[in-house]
C-alpha cells in the first residue's frame, strides 16, 4: 500500500499549512495545462482529499493504493466557501490563520459575507457567485487584471488564463475568480482581496467594464 503523504512528498505528521504547500507544488507539477498527466493529476488530488478527510486514517478502512485510483472522466460540480476580506479587516483576522474559517463560522456573518456556492464544471467561480446573486467585485474578466482576485485558503483554483498575476503572486495562493475552477470539493476562498499590496496595483479602475463595488 502506498501513502498519499508519500504522494504529495511530505511526512504524516505534516501540519495543516505545510499540506496545502505540498499539494499547491504538485497540482503545478502535474496539472495537465502544464504538461502532466491526467492520471498524475487525479492522483495528486486524491491523495489530498484523503489527508483533508477527517474520517480517514491511513491505517484504517481507507487504506490508500495508488495503482487503485481511476481517473474521473465526468466533471464534477464542486462546493467552494467563501468570506468577504472586508470582515477580515473589520474582525483584525489574518489570512495565514488556519482556523480563519472557523472564526467566520462563529461570528454570524451574512450571507453575502460568508457562505459556499456550488461551481458547475462549465463555470468559473465568479460566474457561480454573480448566478446566485453576488456581488462579488471584478472588471474585464479576461484575465487581464486584479479586480477579481481571491485568496486560496483550502484547496485549489486552476486558472486557464492568466495575464496579470505574477508568479510569486500565485504561489502565494492568489487566482482570478474571473478564470478559475475549483479542483478539489470544498476549496476556501476569501474573495474581495484586490486592494491588497501587489494586488492594488494590478486592479483597473470602476467602470463600464463591470463590478468595481465593495
Amino acid at each position: 500500500m502506498g501513502s498519499p503523504y508519500d504522494v504529495l512528498g511530505i511526512e504524516s505528521d505534516a501540519d495543516d499549512r505545510e499540506v496545502e504547500r505540498a499539494y499547491r507544488e504538485a497540482v503545478k507539477e502535474t496539472h495537465p495545462d502544464h504538461g502532466g498527466s491526467l492520471q498524475e493529476f487525479q492522483l495528486v488530488r486524491t491523495a489530498y482529499e484523503r489527508i483533508t478527510d477527517d474520517d480517514w486514517t491511513e491505517n484504517g478502512e481507507g487504506a490508500f493504493d495508488p495503482d487503485d485510483v481511476s481517473v474521473r472522466t465526468e466533471p464534477q460540480a464542486r462546493r467552494v466557501d467563501f468570506l468577504n476580506y472586508e470582515a477580515v479587516e473589520d474582525y483584525g483576522w489574518d489570512l495565514e490563520d488556519p482556523d480563519l474559517f472557523d472564526r467566520a463560522a462563529e461570528a454570524n456573518l451574512p450571507p453575502s459575507d460568508f457562505g459556499r456556492v456550488l461551481v458547475e464544471p462549465d463555470q468559473s467561480l465568479l460566474e457561480a457567485a454573480m448566478e446566485k446573486g453576488y456581488r462579488w467585485p471584478y472588471s474585464c474578466r479576461g484575465g487581464a487584471c486584479a479586480n477579481c482576485a481571491v485568496a486560496v485558503i483550502k484547496g485549489d483554483i486552476s486558472m486557464p488564463v492568466d495575464h496579470i498575476l505574477t508568479e510569486d503572486l500565485v504561489d502565494r495562493g492568489f487566482r482570478l475568480s474571473c478564470q478559475g475552477t475549483p479542483t478539489v470539493d470544498g476549496t476556501q476562498v476569501v474573495f474581495n482581496v484586490k486592494h491588497l499590496p501587489d494586488l492594488d496595483d494590478l486592479r483597473l479602475p470602476p467602470g463600464p467594464f463591470g463590478n468595481g463595488s465593495r
